[in-house]
């Protein structure tokens, strides 16, 4: 049966200074365009105040899931630049929709091909590059002129008002006195020989407002907030307009081409824009200066060999240290557990802010919490009555959801059997000779109709009941055998041990004097990272450890149903 086209509406805008409204129109001028065409608009999608830089946008990623599951045929946007300004992410989405057979229409550029992709996204890149070395000339300008370049730090506030011209000021600073004085005393603090961390907890001890709580004595102190990192200029001992001077450009950032995400660079002496504010000192330079001196002699007192080897950058960083790191918090203040010498784990929070933060104090062997864990995941998470469990549940939830859209076409199927009946009835009548002007209206009506019901039942196919194969529960023993020979073998130790870390979400660290190593343990784990290891995943320990687990999928023509670790379903917590 010949239907009409199915078109997807897609629309963005940037950011929160944007109007809302902006995707409103953008799909209604779509709209204008897919009635023209004559298309049926199955659906909108909209991303809201998400840059058209970053391809982790769930309004982009529907696009990719709509082109796979053949929800429509065609994707339409009011420009090229709504569904991306990245080259790479442009023709990627290009390259998928059009093995899908997915064309994408546009109401400026009309349909796009591989052309008005490559010159589109080329356009679109040297656009935002532009905007942000415009961006960034601006800036450069206000700080040579002794302003702000954007931010404000501990010490000072913004300066509200007018100018003498009545213009709105912009890029001023005035201190703080209240925040001023802690500035004054921690400086103070440190010269006296108290340790950053000694200070933290003094001041969490006296419930003095921290740095970024916006004023409501939220967030604590740490050691990281007083000493930082020199080299960047971090934390409060770093800061140079305590003594009157504004260094500018010390660092920059780039964008993970994986993740999006922001990472900073320490920029060379020389891109340094340095002014003079000495309205903006709080400390003498006498003082700054025994500071410095200070935490230079505890760096060279630390490395007295003097060999500077410079920190990874992130996305060089090597595997966690050990098999539990990052995973493992305090019950009381969630603060990490961090090594605090060369075999045991203790609560960060305790050590850096100070009893008024944690008075958690205990420690645990490392060895020991890695065996308890493995034993928890082995005996409790892992059982395979467990995973049955989980899996009967899925199976019921997928098949209720199923349930309902097979009512609906229950509904329509009847709804259509009685118009067609009905339609019957007029030709009848008509044949019999009782015709009546106002049958022609009552046909016209029951035909669209009819039609209308035809394509819904056509677009949206009936979704079959999940079944799951009766040898799962085998394939699970199997899966968490190869699991546990993998962790043993140093060739596959690194890849087993980053699949074992995907099933605990964390490891709650409960304080009991009387409790094996001093401790009760929380393990919180994902099920649905658990049942990937068994459905649709190459096994652990075997030659293809590369492909991501899925867990069940199901679904006709215009649906799909994945279930990953930590969507749609709550992570499970036992004591061990």
């Amino acid at each position: 049966m010949n239907r009409p086209p199915r078109a997807l509406i897609y629309a963005r805008y940037s950011s929160d200074l944007q109007s809302a409204s902006s995707t409103e129109d953008q799909i209604r001028v779509c709209r204008q365009l897919c009635a023209t065409q004559g298309w049926v608009v199955v659906d909108t999608v909209e991303d809201r105040a998400v840059s058209g830089a970053s391809h982790l946008r769930p309004g982009f990623q529907r696009l990719h899931e709509a082109a796979r599951d053949g929800v429509c045929d065609v994707i339409v946007a009011e420009a090229l630049d709504r569904l991306s300004r990245d080259q790479e992410h442009m023709a990627g989405l290009y390259k998928r929709l059009a093995h899908h057979g997915v064309k994408i229409v546009t109401r400026s550029e009309g349909e796009i091909d591989e052309m008005r992709v490559s010159f589109g996204g080329l356009m679109s890149s040297q656009f935002l590059k532009q905007l942000a070395e415009k961006t960034r000339r601006g800036l450069e300008g206000r700080v040579m002129a002794g302003k702000s370049g954007g931010g404000n730090c501990y010490g000072y506030r913004v300066r509200r008002g007018f100018d003498a011209g009545g213009a709105v000021i912009t890029g001023e600073r005035d201190i703080d006195d209240a925040e001023a004085a802690v500035v004054r005393r921690i400086f103070a603090d440190y010269d006296a020989g108290l340790s950053a961390r000694s200070i933290a907890a003094a001041l969490n001890g006296e419930g003095v407002t921290p740095p970024r709580s916006g004023g409501k004595g939220s967030g604590s102190w740490g050691s990281s907030t007083i000493q930082g990192n020199w080299k960047r200029g971090t934390g409060i001992l770093n800061n140079e307009l305590y003594i009157g001077v504004r260094v500018w450009n010390r660092q920059s950032f780039v964008k993970d081409p994986d993740t999006s995400k922001r990472q900073a660079r320490l920029n060379p002496p020389e891109m340094w824009v340095t002014t003079e504010v000495p309205d903006l000192r709080i400390i003498d330079a006498a003082l700054w200066d025994r500071v410095k001196a200070r935490q230079a002699g505890i760096r060279e007192a630390m490395n007295p060999a003097g060999v500077n080897v410079p920190r990874p950058r992130p996305e060089r960083a090597r595997r966690p240290d050990y098999l539990l790191s990052g995973l493992v918090r305090c019950e009381g203040c969630g603060s990490g557990y961090s090594m605090i010498n060369r075999t045991r784990l203790g609560c960060s929070g305790a050590r850096n802010r100070g009893a008024a933060v944690c008075t958690n104090r205990a420690t645990i062997r490392r060895e020991e919490l890695e065996e308890r864990v493995l034993g928890g995941l082995r005996d409790r998470l892992m059982h395979p009555e467990l995973v049955a469990a989980f899996v009967e549940a899925y199976r019921l939830a997928f098949n209720e959801a199923a349930g309902r859209r097979s009512s609906d076409h229950d509904a329509g199927r009847r709804e259509l059997a009685q118009i067609e009946g009905k339609i019957t009835g007029i030709l009848t009548a008509i044949e019999d000779n009782m015709y009546h002007p106002s049958m022609k209206a009552k046909m016209e009506a029951l035909e669209a109709r009819k039609t209308e019901l035809i394509r819904m039942l056509a677009e949206t196919p009936e979704p079959p009941a999940l079944r799951l194969h009766p040898a799962l529960g085998e394939r699970y023993r199997q899966e968490i055998g190869h699991l546990a020979e993998a962790l043993q073998r140093p060739s596959t130790r690194p890849t087993a041990t980053g699949i074992l870390r995907g099933l605990i979400r964390e490891i709650r660290m409960v304080p009991e004097a009387d409790a094996p190593g001093g401790h009760h343990v929380k393990l919180v784990g994902e099920l649905a990272g658990i049942l990937g290891l068994v459905e649709g995943a190459a096994g652990v320990g075997r030659p293809d450890m590369t492909k991501p687990p899925r867990v069940a999928r199901a679904g006709g023509s215009s649906e799909s149903v994945t279930v990953v670790a930590g969507i749609g379903f709550e992570p499970m917590t036992f004591r061990l």
